[in-house]
């Protein structure tokens, strides 16, 4: 099949030469200062008004993570061979993450309103008791 004929066109072609382009390494650099003083802000404020305990359950959950993301690695580096092993080992890690998760949301006190019936005590028993029957099941899932 022949190609079609194009007729010309009643707009002027693209002059190269219209208007110069802005460097866009000037613009880049600029991005990532606003994105370095935008996450600089962001800590600060964390730092500032984040309470003792959040901290301290944010330091647990990034500890949950690292572990989590540990066992994935050893597991796809050096084999799984006690396939149980591992599953035992990774689900106590996520699951503890979801526990922790849960105690972190309960116990801020921005959260105060929608909690208002649950104590930080009772939420902390909560976790304990899910920390104990996850664990459980998890050591018996070993064998």
């Amino acid at each position: 099949m022949p190609p079609k004929q194009r007729t010309p066109s009643s707009q002027p072609a693209p002059s190269s030469t219209s208007t110069p382009s802005k460097p866009t390494s000037s613009k880049a650099a600029s991005n990532s200062m606003d994105a370095q003083a935008i996450a600089t802000d962001i800590w600060n404020k964390y730092v500032d008004k984040t309470p003792q305990r959040v901290k301290l359950l944010d330091s647990f959950l990034a500890f949950l993570v690292v572990v989590g993301v540990l066992q994935f690695v050893y597991c796809v580096i050096v084999g799984n061979f006690p396939f149980n092993a591992f599953l035992s080992g990774f689900s106590a890690t996520v699951g503890q993450f979801v526990l922790t998760a849960s105690l972190r949301i309960q116990t801020n006190p921005e959260n105060k309103s929608e909690f208002e019936s649950i104590s930080h005590e009772r939420a902390f028993a909560d976790f304990v008791f899910g920390s104990l029957l996850l664990h459980f099941f998890c050591v018996n899932f070993i064998n």
